[in-house]
């Protein structure tokens, strides 16, 4: 294995997150915050650090293969959690590093599960940072340096592969760094869309950046603890809008900037991710209306939360826990779907769904026709078999590290439902579960153990858990390339 090109380019990394934390520092400069100093402290350690790596392991050979591509992505992913939590510890406003750490896995994972029982008690430099996370960890940590940074090897694929989420990661054009550009752009095309329809409902500037940030990111860290609920019926329907937009694969837009239009179209992922929302929002609100209730605000917030679950932002306009028993399950079902592949949005996948469903179906056709031969078919296209045990072994992997999670959590005093949601919501990057984890509530009940196993169920659902494995077992640090 090539150490050296893991830690020069672990180096490289913190060196653009030293740059990275400057803007929260001039946000805190702007509104004249004492914690601008921390940030400025933690900038200079980021960037001590990262130029020490690049200069004590500069290596001969900068080819990255697929072992250290998973490795790459997930040390650096560590290296940017325990970084980014400094701030918080550094101003008091978060003293734990326990605590500080997992709001911070919580914002590059795109989970918005939070320990703060009192948002608005933060500082605005924190509170932009901790949604700024949310906006880098979106579209990906690695990704982001690889559009940036000069001199990408093209082998890099395998860093994109490693923390792009979906079954299926392959390139839009053929340099690697110029499909994490590509991917880039569209990313901050629609982000400064979302800003701009912000602003145009009346919704102040930090907090259309703020929000649009948790958007973008499918993350859901806000600035109020009713999350988005007290802003208008225009600012939550553009909200909606965006989730569902920042929940569909990236490569489809590609294909509508170069006019594919029948290609993007014809995505049966899209139309099973449409279908899904619809279908969801139509039950959820027939359940929840009342003869009190008026049913277009009825509506808005079932589509508010189908969105939000769906693409595991997490944010919320009611207190979804109180909802009857079937819309609940819905979005108990929604969590572990999640988006699409190739999209901000967390969860099992959409895509990955339909191969392991149709894989299932290909299997009962053999059974009653052993002599037949049937592919399975995924976008006009056969799925090769390496693809097909992969999704399978994925599912297999997942339960087991979900009831892993969910046994760890059991030595807590609380309820079943509270353990399983947070499992749950943590896992799959949603946020906000239900009982005592619910969207009016927050992570803060758990024990340091727990948080810290929940911290390491995000980044094993965000990094789509082969490249935290592989990273912590042992044979793959003890043999040699």
């Amino acid at each position: 294995m090539n150490r050296r090109m893991v830690c020069f380019t672990v180096g490289r990394i913190l060196q653009v997150a030293s740059a990275l934390l400057l803007l929260p520092a001039v946000v805190s400069l702007m509104y004249r915050e004492s914690c601008v100093w921390d940030f400025l402290i933690t900038v200079v350690l980021a960037l001590g650090l990262g130029t020490i790596l690049t200069l004590i392991a500069k290596p001969r050979d900068r080819v990255i293969y697929a072992k250290e591509g998973f490795i790459i992505v997930s040390v650096a992913w560590l290296a940017m959690s325990a970084i980014g939590a400094l701030p918080f510890v550094f101003s008091g406003e978060i003293p734990s590093f326990t605590d500080a750490f997992f709001e911070t896995v919580s914002g590059f994972t795109t989970t918005g599960a939070s320990i703060l029982d009192n948002v608005e008690s933060l500082s605005r430099g924190l509170l932009f940072w901790r949604s700024f996370t949310h906006w880098i960890g979106g579209m990906g940590v690695l990704v982001f340096v690889m559009a940036i940074l000069p001199n990408v090897s093209d082998r890099s694929i395998h860093i994109m592969r490693a923390e792009m989420p979906g079954p299926i990661v392959g390139k839009l054009v053929p340099r690697a760094r110029d499909t994490a550009k590509i991917l880039y752009l569209i990313y901050i095309v629609m982000t400064a869309v979302q800003v701009a329809f912000l602003l145009c409902g009346g919704m102040p500037l930090f907090d259309s950046l703020i929000h649009t940030f948790g958007t973008a990111g499918t993350g859901g860290f806000g600035i109020k603890s009713d999350s988005i609920g007290s802003y208008s019926p225009y600012l939550q329907w553009v909200i909606t809008a965006f989730m569902l937009l920042f929940g569909i694969n990236f490569n489809l837009y590609y294909l509508l900037l170069i006019r594919r239009f029948r290609s993007a179209v014809k995505s049966s992922e899209l139309w099973c991710y449409a279908g899904i929302v619809v279908v969801a929002i139509a039950v959820i609100t027939w359940n929840i209306s009342t003869d009190t209730s008026l049913l277009g605000d009825d509506l808005r917030n079932a589509a508010f939360q189908v969105s939000s679950i769906m693409t595991t932002t997490g944010y919320s306009t009611v207190d979804f826990n109180s909802w009857p028993q079937l819309s609940k399950t819905v979005l108990l079902v929604l969590m572990f779907i999640g988006g699409c592949a190739g999209s901000t949005a967390g969860g099992l996948k959409v895509s990955r769904v339909l191969i392991l469903g149709k894989r299932i179906r290909r299997e009962l056709r053999q059974m009653i026709h052993p002599r037949s031969v049937n592919s399975v078919q995924f976008e006009g296209k056969p799925v090769p078999e390496a693809t097909l045990n992969n999704a399978t072994a994925y599912f297999a992997i997942y339960f087991f590290i979900y009831f892993l999670i969910l046994f760890l959590l059991s030595f807590e005093p609380f309820d079943f439902e509270t353990n399983f949601s947070a499992t749950a919501a943590c896992f799959n990057n949603v946020g906000p579960g239900f009982s005592l984890v619910g969207p009016a509530s927050s992570y803060s009940c758990y024990s340091p153990f727990s948080k810290w196993v929940l911290s390491f169920a995000m980044l094993f659902g965000r990094l789509e858990i082969f490249p935290l494995i592989l990273t912590l077992s042992p044979a793959t640090w003890s043999k040699n390339k």
